[in-house]
């Protein structure tokens, strides 16, 4: 399943845009890994040394080359990647996928939020080791960079990545560069990418394994790398790995390289990364890191803004406003989200207030997405990759026993903060679960009629010049799949109480296709110049620009003669003007009467309360508030009898 995307070219412009986007998470994970594995009351021995080298080394290789960078990155629908666009692929193939989807998106969603304050600490942490700044207080100047680097998301990813991508190569370099140079005082360390020390670490080392949740730190950008395969190209990616995965393994290598020639037996504190620099190279390499690690956090930033843009055109989310702040069609900016991910950043900065902190709580949350995601690749593996089927077997045996066991290695944080991930993530699956099957329930005993029913009377009554003309062009949104029927309350809208008489009604239904850029549409004429039905096929990454669309489809059919716009005023028509036009949007709402089990009721309680916090509802449609009439109608799933209530003289 080859893409035609753009960005799939390889360039060195592209190239600079991989570099500065998609490894941020990953490319800054040697600030603290390293640290991590030996943590603060375990004694530098060659078994902890090499064993860790060895874990970080091989973790590389199985998570991150081969299963997202050689096999995940086929999962390409047209060019865009991430878990939403694996669950469109594949959702045909088995039923109640849609869960493990959620839970992936929302644990993602929460890892969002951990990994840029982790990151920009860790960094701005290493000023205190310049003379005089030992006790400088970090937390204003990491709340100041990430505040920064979310007010700069409104430019575009395509412009951070040029911006960013020179930087992280400098980065990367600088971590081969550091690597090398301690690499040759030690040659021998190059034994520890032998996978017996990662074993003999793991089952011989007192509690051993639990180091694992150090180990996994190296790789929990590797998610967010699939998610922005539509900023940069599968290509571009799988090219640019192969440099960054030398500096990474080099970089390690020269961490454990230093620690093998220490002769303090515990690390009190100190951080390898910065420890291995050359006094004279303290500074630059500080400012390097630090700048490196505020790029770190681009990777989720965008990630995010691609899921969420995916799970509101898949219906799992609220509608919001989303700004194309490019001529990119994958980038996109969210504003709500983009507050909510920096107001959750720093909220995490005030509450743990330090890396090693923040390193407790950070991995146990991208465990659950990894484990989801291997779970939907096995679909996509099965039905649509020529793999030999034992052999598809294999690799996921080995992908899960690797995950499950990162994951049981991460539980054990759960106290020390892990519960906040976990909690954020709990939070995002009840935003998302309440709006896909809420959407459902609400949509549940509608009541669907003929439209050629009612194409007599609708006709007379826009001929009917005794009543007040409502609109010119008068719209409905349909949920019916079906062109010939609509609503019954969209009819009864028309006609009860006040009739809406207008000169042409369109019955328009939004369908979502599992491609993301299908972009067409079909017209059924029900009364010639009177009644139309329109149904636009739009792919699930396209920002519907609905009104913008409907003023083409009437210009279309003008031109083509199907349309006459004999309603408009000659003057009005010399000066090219647009007849007026208006849409009747039809929100349920709970009532007295609404019969539902707990479940049920809870679902719909959140539901109806997303609804309202909804931010600009109207031009999440492409539509304009000017032109939008919001009706409300009571919901009622179940109806009370009242066939016992009889008449007494």
């Amino acid at each position: 399943m080859e893409s035609n995307h753009t960005m799939n070219k390889v360039t060195a412009a592209t190239l600079l845009i991989a570099f500065g986007i998609i490894y941020g998470d990953i490319g800054t994970s040697p600030l603290y890994v390293m640290k991590a594995i030996i943590g603060e009351n375990r004694v530098i021995d060659e078994a902890i040394v090499y064993g860790g080298v060895s874990c970080v080394f091989w973790t590389l290789c199985f998570q991150t080359s081969i299963k997202y960078v050689w096999l995940t990155l086929k999962a390409d629908n047209d060019g865009e990647g991430g878990i939403f666009s694996l669950y469109s692929l594949i959702k045909k193939k088995g039923k109640n996928l849609i869960i493990p989807t959620i839970i992936g998106a929302s644990a993602l969603l929460a890892d969002g939020i951990i990994t840029p304050p982790v990151s920009v600490s860790s960094a701005v942490e290493g000023l205190r080791m310049l003379n005089g700044l030992e006790h400088l207080p970090t937390i204003p100047i990491v709340i100041f960079i990430l505040s920064m680097l979310f007010f700069f998301q409104r430019f575009g990813t395509n412009k951070v990545g040029k911006i960013f991508g020179p930087f992280m190569v400098l980065w990367f370099t600088m971590l081969l560069g550091l690597g090398v140079l301690h690499i040759v005082h030690h040659p021998s360390i190059i034994k520890a990418l032998n996978p017996y020390y990662a074993y003999n670490l793991l089952m011989n080392y007192p509690h051993g394994f639990w180091i694992l949740g150090a180990v996994f730190l190296c790789t929990t950008g590797a998610e967010a790398l699939y998610s922005d395969l539509g900023h940069c190209g599968r290509k571009n990616i799988r090219i640019s790995w192969i440099y960054v995965k030398i500096c990474l393994v080099t970089n390690y290598l020269g961490q454990a390289a230093w620690l093998m020639h220490q002769d303090n037996p515990m690390l009190d504190g100190r951080n390898p990364f910065y420890e291995m620099m050359p006094e004279w190279f303290l500074i630059p390499g500080i400012c390097i890191a630090t700048g490196a690690a505020i790029i770190a956090s681009q990777a989720l930033i965008t990630g995010s803004f691609t899921l969420i843009n995916e799970a509101i055109n898949l219906g799992y989310w609220p509608r919001t406003l989303i700004i194309q702040p490019n001529e990119h069609k994958s980038q996109v900016y969210i504003p709500t989200i983009n507050f909510l991910l920096w107001a959750g950043c720093v909220f995490i900065v005030l509450y743990f207030r330090d890396s090693s902190h923040m390193e407790a709580a950070y991995g146990l949350a991208i465990t659950i997405t990894m484990l989801m995601t291997t779970f939907l690749l096995s679909y996509y593996l099965n039905y649509y990759t020529k793999f030999n089927k034992l052999f598809i077997v294999a690799i996921l045996s080995i992908f899960v026993a690797i995950e499950s066991s990162f994951f049981i290695a991460n539980v054990v944080k759960f106290v020390d903060g892990g519960y906040l991930a976990l909690l954020m993530g709990w939070l995002f699956f009840v935003i998302m679960y309440c709006s896909f099957y809420g959407k459902i329930l609400n949509s549940r005993n509608l009541e669907f009629v003929k439209i050629k029913r009612y194409a007599n009377v609708l006709t007379k009554l826009s001929e009917d010049k005794t009543i007040n003309k409502y609109s010119t062009f008068l719209f409905y949104l349909t949920k019916s799949t079906n062109p010939k029927n609509i609503e019954k309350y969209s009819i009864q809208s028309i006609l009860s109480k006040r009739p809406k008489r207008a000169d042409v009604y369109w019955f328009v239904n939004i369908s979502r296709d599992s491609e993301p850029y299908t972009l067409n549409y079909k017209i059924l004429p029900i009364v010639e110049q009177k009644i139309y039905r329109i149904t636009f096929n739009i792919g699930f990454r396209v920002q519907p620009k609905t009104e913008q669309y409907i003023k083409k489809v009437i210009n279309d059919m003008y031109a083509n003669g199907e349309l006459e716009l004999k309603y408009l005023n000659p003057c009005l028509k010399k000066y090219n003007q647009d007849p007026d036009m208006k849409f009747v949007l039809i929100e349920k709402f709970p009532s007295i009467e609404t019969k539902l089990s707990m479940k049920e009721f809870f679902t719909l309680k959140i539901y109806y309360i997303l609804k309202k916090i909804e931010f600009n509802i109207p031009k999440s449609f492409g539509l304009e508030k000017n032109d939008v009439v919001i009706e409300h109608i009571p919901l009622y799933v179940h109806k009370n009898n009242v066939d016992n209530l009889k008449r007494i003289e």
